[in-house]
């Protein structure tokens, strides 16, 4: 089936501005199709992505998508009719039903959060119900710079974000993402558990084909699990070159992650990804000449017109120009006993798998399984006017993500931390270093007691592992080093 006409809806749908693209898999030997693109809003702003596939469409569907994604969330977020009041006052006036809880949000560690604490709220819907209900504002943001003035519960993240030629492939999107970072927030990267997986069952003819290829190639492929909850492949592939040869030493940070209902789509979707990630990676955070080389003509200074480097969070570039100045061998060197560790090996062909390949039936099956143990799915449908594509932010309250980076913590991770025998993780009162877990009443008392984190054991285990969680914007770290030269 031809996707020009999705390239065409995506691009048409685009707020008026610039849009620029081109492929970047130039800058590795793979040949897994990459493409970067950005777009320069009438408002000064700048957003940019990337995608790839196993095709040059496919690749240009993902990146254009990924752009709405982004596009779409700030310009319906700006618009969006928002709402001042305490939780317990919303509540009083809507009924629970229309009000989102935040201590279901995932607050980080040692937040002051209390109900009666005035916040912004937008509104979303419930699946599939659409009735509507109030959400903090910044769970519904993607970025600091959305938040004008508002002082946030928890960081803004893209998290959630949705984008397709129809709203089931775009919830199925964004929920997917949702279920994938619940189920590695402390378990991969600094928290690698080394759950390798033996990959002789794989079936799928294009990942075989692709593993082959990247053998011959001389660059050694890791699978690992990191999760089965709901009865889902959450799967992650990293690697290296076996004899450190790569264009810029920051590829053999590599990584690709997914989340299906099918392991063989799922191992698909993750090895492209880390493919990709190479290329990414060194158009990201590589030198500046080296993406003149592959890049239009003038495009690093359109680029840089647009860059805020306030916009930066300073732990995150910090951490990375460190990296940037490191060899490949320290850097392999740094990720031996997390990333690349190899502790335990489980068989891929024992994972869960998944007939349900539309759309429809996809949602269909997610949203049973979430519905089954429990959770609420609501999103922000961000989509044009027109329908010709769909864009939402989803959001589940119960599940959670970046515990590592912003000590978001809740019940899920208190457990798991806990039946791993964590030191990380508790019910009492906090220990020096920790601080209290804001939960609801009914988390507290199926926990025994309130929860707390050991936010600063959290910090020392990432420690210079920091640009594995959350990377600056593209060439954020060599514009720094290019200013402090001059």
């Amino acid at each position: 089936m031809s996707l020009q006409p999705v390239i065409k809806a995506y691009t048409e749908n685009l707020p008026p501005g610039e849009l620029e693209h081109f492929r970047v898999d130039g800058l590795d030997r793979i040949g897994v199709p990459v493409v970067f693109a950005c777009h320069r809003q009438r408002d000064g702003s700048q957003f940019d992505s990337f995608g790839y596939g196993a095709s040059f469409d496919q690749a240009l569907v993902g990146v254009l998508g990924e752009l709405a994604e982004n596009v779409q969330a700030d310009t319906v977020l700006r618009q969006a009719e928002r709402v001042r009041g305490s939780y317990d006052d919303l509540v009083a006036a809507r009924g629970e039903r229309g009000v989102c809880d935040p201590l279901t949000l995932c607050l980080p560690a040692g937040s002051d959060y209390a109900p009666d604490k005035p916040l912004t709220w937008v509104a979303a819907r419930r699946f599939p119900s659409g009735e509507p209900v109030l959400v903090p504002y910044e769970f519904a943001a993607c970025y600091r710079s959305q938040l004008d003035g508002i002082e946030p519960l928890a960081t803004p993240i893209t998290n959630g974000l949705g984008a397709g030629d129809c709203f089931e492939r775009a919830l199925v999107h964004g929920l997917l993402e949702l279920l994938q970072r619940d189920g590695n927030c402390t378990g991969f990267r600094a928290m690698d558990q080394g759950r390798v997986l033996d990959l002789s069952g794989v079936r799928d003819p294009d990942t075989l084909r692709l593993l082959a290829h990247l053998d011959r190639l001389g660059i050694d492929v890791i699978a690992k699990l990191a999760a089965t909850d709901f009865g889902l492949v959450n799967l992650y592939v990293v690697g290296s070159d076996r004899d450190g040869r790569s264009t810029v030493p920051i590829m053999q940070t590599a990584c690709g992650e997914a989340c299906d209902l099918d392991r063989e789509r799922a191992l698909n979707k993750a090895l492209l990804e880390f493919c990709s990630s190479r290329s990414r990676k060194a158009m990201s955070h590589g030198p500046l000449d080296l993406v003149e080389r592959i890049a239009p003509a003038g495009y690093l200074d359109r680029y840089r017109a647009r860059h805020v480097a306030s916009a930066e969070e300073p732990r995150a570039v910090e951490a990375m120009a460190a990296w940037c100045g490191l060899p490949a061998g320290e850097l392999r060197g740094l990720l031996a006993d997390t990333v690349l560790s190899r502790r335990t090996v489980e068989s891929f062909a024992d994972l869960p798998s998944s007939p349900a390949d539309t759309p429809a039936a996809r949602l269909e099956r997610i949203s049973s399984l979430l519905a089954e143990a429990g959770f609420d799915i609501l999103y922000l449908d961000l989509s044009p006017p027109d329908g010709a594509i769909s864009a939402v932010k989803a959001i589940v309250p119960g599940l959670e993500c970046e515990t590592m980076s912003y000590h978001r913590i809740g019940e899920r991770g208190i457990c798991r931390l806990m039946e791993r025998g964590s030191p990380l993780a508790g019910v009492g009162t906090p220990p020096e270093g920790a601080a209290a877990v804001p939960l609801p009443r009914e988390a507290v008392e199926r926990l025994g007691g309130p929860g707390w984190l050991d936010t600063e054991g959290v910090d020392r285990i990432v420690g210079r592992l920091y640009p594995l969680y959350r990377e600056p914007e593209s060439h954020a770290v060599r514009f720094m080093l290019e200013a402090a030269k001059t």
